[in-house]
């Protein structure tokens, strides 16, 4: 049967056939959104992702203190260098991690409230600390290179952590004092500000570097493999820390963000992955390269 021209059984067959698939479409999102709310919602699985999480970072936690070790023995002669801090920073965060979410079940209901916050709270500071010490290590290069005093740069390092810690510290006592939502959101707001200045340290910083080192000749030895190495880190860091910055603004205000409870594991191990677990990974491995064992100059690069 034909009506104005169009062959209505034709028409009637492609309607049918475009609500089946949406059905089908229909069905399949309502069955991915019921597995994930059983998966969160099941204690079973809560524990599994949560001690996956803790083998992942306990693995990152013994490859850093590894490396520290290597270093140690390859240039006992030195102190406390750069590269050695860092990667100690490294072994510190990643094994808190670890055993924080061995236990989370237990950090969740913790009383007073306060102690959850600040066992959930701590390794992300220490974090900061540790990739802040990288911006610092670049930006010293960077103005040494172009023979800029470099005296402010430690104290401004110093300074800035001792700011942040100061007022998350604050910012813990009142919530201790007065837990209400407005100091919870407050909180994650700051954390979300000193992620985005981090990110920009990274932006600014690792962006000068590798913009002089492409000015230096093509025949400069490692002039290349450093290229590579401070491109990578720039863009590994400057996106993890963005990241983190995003999801603790949709934390503080949307509650199906909230990562401090126990019934998001999945959303839980997706935003530990992506901004602490694989950056330090590909970081700790792109920095993996020992110091030499003899320096006519101080030592304490990263290399």
């Amino acid at each position: 049967m034909r009506i104005g021209g169009v062959d209505f059984m034709q028409y009637a067959s492609e309607m049918m056939m475009t609500s089946s698939s949406s059905a089908v479409e229909a069905l399949n999102l309502k069955e991915a959104s019921s597995w994930w709310s059983d998966v969160n919602e099941s204690p079973i699985w809560q524990d599994r992702i949560f001690h996956a999480l803790a083998v992942l970072y306990g693995i990152v936690s013994i490859v850093a203190v590894i490396q520290l070790v290597r270093i140690q023995l390859r240039v006992p002669e030195y102190g406390w260098t750069t590269q050695k801090v860092f990667h100690f920073l490294n072994f510190v965060v990643n094994g808190v991690r670890a055993v924080v979410f061995v236990f989370r079940r237990d950090v969740q209901f913790m009383h007073p409230e306060i102690l959850q916050h600040i066992l959930l709270d701590i390794p992300s500071l220490a974090f900061f600390t540790t990739y802040a010490l990288l911006v610092l290590f670049w930006a010293e290069i960077y103005y040494q290179a172009r023979a800029v005093s470099t005296d402010g740069l430690r104290p401004g390092f110093f300074t800035i952590n001792a700011v942040v810690y100061v007022v998350q510290i604050a910012l813990w006592l009142v919530l201790w004092w007065k837990p209400v939502r407005i100091m919870v959101i407050l909180s994650k707001m700051f954390f979300a500000g000193a992620s985005l200045f981090a990110a920009l340290g990274f932006l600014l910083y690792g962006g000068r570097l590798f913009l002089m080192l492409q000015r230096f000749p093509v025949e400069s030895k490692g002039r290349r493999k450093k290229l590579q190495e401070v491109g990578y880190v720039t863009t590994i860091c400057f996106t993890c820390f963005l990241i983190r910055c995003i999801m603790m603004c949709f934390a503080a205000f949307e509650e199906g963000a909230n990562l401090d409870v126990l019934d998001h594991p999945i959303l839980n191990f997706i935003y530990y992955l992506l901004v602490e677990i694989l950056p330090s990974s590909l970081v700790l491995f792109i920095l993996r390269k020992l110091p030499p064992k003899r320096g006519i100059t101080q030592y304490h690069q990263i290399r």
